[in-house]
């Protein structure tokens, strides 16, 4: 059996997919707003991809072939995919529960409006530090966080970029994350190594972030005052059991997380609890929103499964209250399951065809200094995310196609492996229908288009590395003969 020659795509062949999905995307979001992500976005990348197919077509290639790279494309995000629907699960739960108003009704007693955007930064750092997970986080520090600035009168879009910020900063240098252990192992490096290398870029990126946040907070103008904080304070404590008690479900999956249980049956698991911890604490809230006309208990079962995929819904004589508490479910996460679904499939298709391969060859003949090579690899791990909408893709494609070269150049792993990172795990919630802004989005109810601009460690850090990467800073070359044991600093 002969193995089909397919015809090598030109530099137009690459470009026209992406021309069509910018046009098409840009099209959504003048249209259709913050509506864009609720179908717009899914069609434009159908569209694209249908565009993508052509060109494969026009080169030889299949459709049979195409459509089994669409069908693997979606398949690697189903793990994605059972984690935003137990997010989904957990949030309506947790709410119910009592456990995040607890959250909110606390923060509003604690953070002062001063401070808030780097406290929020700085307390999801520490917790994504210690469960090497920027999902969860937001999915739990993040949501009681924007209920918390909604109380206190401060911006939620602002918030959502210290909650992102934060939360990539933590992830990006814990042991225990998945792209912490990804980028060194497709680069050749050592975990430690990488991680020690990589604090030249994030220390300085998130110091320079909270500085922006306290600057922010200082001159903010918080619309509320404290008889709104008591206010809110006090709806709280009336329709729900707040107390120590409730916060345990948020102690047990955080614990979960930190003794690396694989994320879904953490988050499911901490639905779970959610639900138990409804039966056992708030029981007058239970009973104010059950279906009378059955007995008590299966009436509490039919409210906590309807929780569970529909999300929580109470009503309180405060429209704003409402829509703060209001929300969750795995229904929730349906329209963010299919942007993930409609991305996976563009990617996987111009993967397939050899579009991004092209892009890469393109830009290592321009790529002649070390800071040009390293610019290009971020720049590449962007168009990687913005491409193929996954942030694990953008660490792995990029890493295979450059680590021939950053060794050729006699680059140690660790430049190459910090890299990944800094254009690949930091850009990926920047993007919307990237499966990292998606979730943001999905969670934290804020567009990546608007909080993009205020996820300041996001936007720093690639800036940073480029420019150590010119100016030869932190730059570590393999010398002969010990050259695999042996980086040495040298400039570029």
């Amino acid at each position: 059996m002969t193995t089909p020659k397919y015809k090598e795509p030109s530099f137009l062949d690459a470009s026209l997919p992406l021309i069509v999905l910018i046009i098409l995307l840009s099209m959504s979001v003048y249209l259709f707003g913050d509506y864009s992500s609720s179908g717009p976005n899914q069609m434009a990348l159908f569209l694209a991809t249908a565009a993508a197919v052509l060109v494969g077509l026009k080169n030889g290639y299949h459709w049979s072939v195409i459509e089994k790279a669409m069908v693997k494309g979606i398949s690697l995000s189903l793990g994605a995919v059972l984690i935003l629907l137990s997010v989904g699960a957990l949030i309506g739960t947790w709410m119910l529960s009592g456990t995040v108003p607890t959250l909110i009704y606390y923060g509003l007693q604690l953070i002062n409006p001063s401070w808030f955007y780097a406290a929020s930064c700085l307390l999801c750092a520490i917790v994504a530090l210690s469960i090497g997970s920027s999902w969860t986080t937001a999915a739990t520090i993040g949501v009681a966080l924007i209920g918390v600035a909604n109380g206190l009168g401060l911006s939620p879009v602002i918030t959502a970029g210290a909650i992102v910020s934060g939360a990539y900063f933590g992830d990006k240098i814990s042991p225990l994350s998945e792209t912490t252990n990804l980028a060194p192992a497709v680069a050749g490096a050592d975990l430690f190594d990488h991680i020690r290398h990589m604090l030249w870029t994030t220390v300085p990126s998130i110091v320079l972030a909270l500085i922006l946040y306290t600057m922010i907070g200082f001159n903010a103008d918080p619309q509320t005052n404290i008889d709104r904080i008591e206010e809110i304070r006090s709806i709280l404590n009336t329709n729900f059991e707040i107390g120590v008690m409730q916060l345990v479900p948020l102690f047990i999956l955080l614990t979960m997380a930190i003794k690396k249980v694989p994320a879904f049956p953490t988050v499911f698991i901490g639905a779970l609890l959610g639900a138990v911890w409804a039966l056992l604490f708030q029981q007058q809230l239970l009973v104010s929103m059950i279906d009378t006309s059955m007995p008590a208990v299966l009436a509490s079962i039919k409210l906590i499964w309807y929780t569970f995929f529909a999300g929580f819904s109470i009503e309180t004589d405060d429209l704003e209250i409402n829509k703060l508490l209001n929300g969750g479910g795995m229904a929730g996460m349906l329209n963010t399951v299919w942007l993930v679904f409609s991305a996976m499939m563009f990617g996987a298709t111009i993967e397939k065809i050899g579009l991004l391969r092209k892009f890469v060859s393109a830009i290592l003949y321009f790529a002649k200094s070390t800071g040009s090579l390293i610019t290009s690899t971020i720049a590449t791990c962007f168009v990687t995310n913005v491409l193929t909408a996954d942030q694990y893709m953008s660490i792995v494609m990029p890493g295979r196609m450059f680590k021939e070269e950053y060794e050729r150049r006699n680059l140690a792993p660790v430049n190459l492996s910090r890299t990944l990172e800094d254009g690949g795990t930091i850009t990926s919630p920047l993007i919307p229908w990237n499966t990292c802004g998606a979730y943001m989005h999905g969670v934290l109810h804020v567009s990546p288009l608007d909080y993009a601009m205020y996820a300041f460690f996001n936007l720093i850090n690639p800036v940073l590395a480029i420019i150590y990467a010119y100016l030869g800073i932190k730059i570590l070359r393999l010398t002969p003969p010990e050259s695999v044991l042996k980086p040495t600093e040298a400039n570029s």
